[in-house]
């Protein structure tokens, strides 16, 4: 009697597991996720995110516009991501038919579909708009990455309230921004410091590309978006033709995003007779590219926080069109655009616009960095204590945070039946 007893409840408790991961798998089925990524930093902090979401809802669909590294994750991307891979004021607006025609598709698919969550990652230009008329018709919405309010264009937390159910931020004085706005917010950490190593391994890095142990090494990083490459390319080419006369020995790394980086980068530097610059370009692997060097000329944005955690010496450089730097400078209210000087509040690295961008001058600050071994023991500290600020376990935070919105919402539009 007892033996049966127990196999009956040892029965009823096997068929409420096999009912429980039945349920789990059926909810995992229905639901969606809506996600846009615009370029390749994005790809990669969103791809930290669903290595994360994943495994919480193995069965879930993700669409939208992503990329390669999202894709691992079972990420659709509905159109290319190099789609929306444009910067500048002037460069949108050459592009603004497509892009516009692109979103606004993406927003009556997303209507019609009415995913779960829709995650917008970076790009804010794009992804607020689409947030709007996502949130206005009762889908939660949330913004990974913010906009840099705190550099330029402040009054956009205005638009931010209309647009995002809840914003996930990867630098923590900006949760306070965001409380103080009255803006549901999650601190994350930035995905970046995990995916780094605090200690990186500069011989396996050069053993991998084949660059000898004892060379000295400049990686150029001149941007992922084209007309990043069109405006950087001639000037940073230029700083290295000058430091190869200095030193004859040094090696040179160009990684490039894709086929398309690298055939417009080909063109610039035979156009600017640079094309006897001793320079090995490198498919993908910029992380490995930042690991081997001993210094590195970046352009603005995410990769300059890369160099960072890489804890490398740095000049930070940025070029675009004339008519878009003109009225962009007048529309900052922070003396840095570079993220390390930004989360310093100080000029750690140097940081040359525009005409000042000139190729002596990016030479003589980058002969500096690799000449200056005080200087590199100090940027090794400060980089280390930042990396320490940002290491969070983000893929974690950031998921739950997701499934929160999604569990807040069903019990809502449950209780409201």
């Amino acid at each position: 009697m007892c033996k049966r007893f127990v196999i009956f409840l040892m029965s009823r408790r096997a068929a409420s597991c096999v009912k429980h991961s039945q349920e789990h798998q059926i909810v995992s089925t229905q639901t969606t996720i809506a996600m846009v990524a615009g370029e390749a930093s994005g790809d990669l902090l969103a791809s930290r995110l669903l290595s994360g979401l994943r495994p919480q809802l193995p069965y879930a669909r993700m669409h939208g516009i992503g990329g390669p590294k999202m894709a691992e994750h079972g990420f659709v991307s509905d159109w290319p991501m190099e789609k929306l891979s444009v910067m500048g004021l002037f460069e949108v607006l050459a592009h603004y038919r497509e892009i516009s025609g692109i979103r606004k598709q993406l927003t009556q698919r997303l209507l019609d579909e009415k995913p779960d969550v829709f995650i917008g990652v970076d790009a804010p230009d794009f992804n607020l708009d689409l947030e709007i008329r996502l949130k206005q018709a009762g889908i939660p919405t949330m913004h990974y990455i913010s906009p840099s309010i705190w550099a330029w264009r402040g009054g956009r937390i205005k638009k931010i309230a209309q647009a995002v159910s809840h914003m996930l931020v990867v630098f923590p004085f900006e949760e306070v921004i965001y409380r103080e706005a009255g803006i549901p917010v999650t601190y994350v950490g930035h995905p970046l410091a995990q995916v780094i190593p605090l200690e990186p391994d500069m011989a396996a890095a050069r053993n991998e590309l084949g660059v000898p142990q004892d060379a000295t090494v400049l990686t150029i990083l001149p941007g992922s978006r084209l007309s990043e490459i069109k405006h950087n390319t001639e000037a940073f080419i230029g700083a290295a033709k000058i430091l190869c006369e200095r030193d004859p020995q040094l090696q040179i790394l160009v990684p490039m995003v894709g086929e398309k980086q690298r055939a417009a980068y080909i063109k610039l530097v035979v156009a600017a007779q640079l094309d006897n610059v001793p320079i090995l370009l490198i498919n993908g692997r910029s992380h490995i590219a930042i690991a081997a060097a001993d210094v590195v000329l970046v352009a603005s944005g995410t990769a300059t926080l890369e160099v960072a955690l890489f804890k490398k010496p740095m000049v930070i450089a940025y070029k675009m069109m004339e008519a878009t730097w003109q009225i962009q400078k007048r529309m900052g209210y922070q003396p840095w655009i570079g993220l390390p000087n930004i989360l310093a509040k100080e000029f750690v690295v140097p940081e040359f616009l525009q005409s000042a961008a000139t190729p002596e001058a990016l030479a003589d600050a980058l002969w500096l960095q690799l000449n200056d071994g005080a200087l590199q023991d100090q940027l090794k500290q400060r980089f280390t204590d930042m990396h320490h600020t940002l290491l969070r376990d983000t893929a974690s935070l950031s998921a739950q945070a997701v499934l929160d919105v999604i569990a807040t919402h069903r019990t809502t539009s449950s209780t409201n039946k």
